[in-house]
């Protein structure tokens, strides 16, 4: 790793340590960002997108879900060069893909409950990073148009939020093209938009590699699509094997198996390794 992205992601490290988050500016470009909402906006037109009807999800919010099963411009993104790393900074090298959706929140939708991404986690708090989570900016993020609101240093609490109950956050502004990453105790939540513009960001996140996933992966993704991947994104969604030990499959990684039938692969199991 270059010694400035290194130091970058020190900076980063650091930032989530004290307050729960972080922002990194300037990961994608205006071309990028445009690409990806034009896709989005297929998707939106192809699956007949529609709000949901809960007050989590939000009453005026559009989600897709299982992005990286809906076109290759999506498998960019768990991988980023300047996100990944201060992802396995958090968690570590082992850490796996639990979800990748968006959200865009249209005018008029009401502010999220405050949450923690872990509260379903039964561990009792404050505890070592089991989620890190992302939020990629595809339009501007400020106070307005629903900016995810934040909880500064609530990340090392010893409980998780009371579900609905008001609590004094910050808007974590930024241009699009930023990512804001925080720790999975982190108390936050989306912000309302009372704007006439919608607001569009990718939820990009991530579990540790003995934690089980959001979403199913191995059953989400085809297997013929998985082996269109790069192998550290084949690793990220489950194809892989933990410490040499959690994820195997009669003491063969799941990427031998699944991904190249009849090899016998060189990544050893854990009882190899004594």
């Amino acid at each position: 790793m270059p010694a400035a992205v290194e130091i970058d992601r020190d900076h980063h490290l650091a930032e989530v340590r004290e307050q729960g988050f972080t922002v990194i500016a300037d990961v994608l470009s205006s071309d990028e960002v445009g690409a990806l909402v034009d896709d989005l906006d297929r998707l939106h037109a192809e699956l007949g997108t529609r709000p949901a009807r809960n007050g989590f999800e939000g009453t005026s919010t559009l989600r897709v879900y299982n992005l990286l099963a809906h076109g290759p411009i999506w498998q960019q993104v768990p991988v980023h060069e300047r996100v990944l790393p201060v992802v396995e900074g958090v968690l570590d090298a082992g850490c796996l893909v639990s979800s990748l959706s968006s959200i865009t929140i249209l005018p008029g939708e009401s502010a999220q409950p405050i949450h923690a991404d872990d509260q379903l986690i039964p561990l009792p708090k404050p505890h070592v990073a089991t989620v890190c989570n992302t939020m990629w900016a595809l339009t501007d993020f400020n106070e307005a148009n629903g900016a995810t609101r934040l909880v500064p240093g609530s990340h090392t609490a010893d409980r998780s939020p009371d579900y609905g109950h008001p609590y004094e956050s910050v808007a974590a502004e930024m241009p699009a093209g930023s990512v804001l990453v925080w720790h999975g105790s982190l108390w936050h939540g989306g912000g309302a938009n009372a704007t006439d513009e919608r607001r569009i960001g990718i939820a990009m996140n991530y579990c540790a590699g003995w934690i089980r996933q959001q979403e199913n992966q191995q059953l989400g993704l085809s297997p013929a699509l998985v082996r269109t991947f790069s192998p550290r994104l084949q690793e990220l969604c489950g194809y892989g094997v933990y410490h040499g030990l959690i994820g195997h499959i009669d003491r063969r990684s799941p990427a031998d198996v699944l991904l190249a039938p009849g090899t016998d692969g060189d990544d050893p199991m854990v009882w190899d390794r004594v």
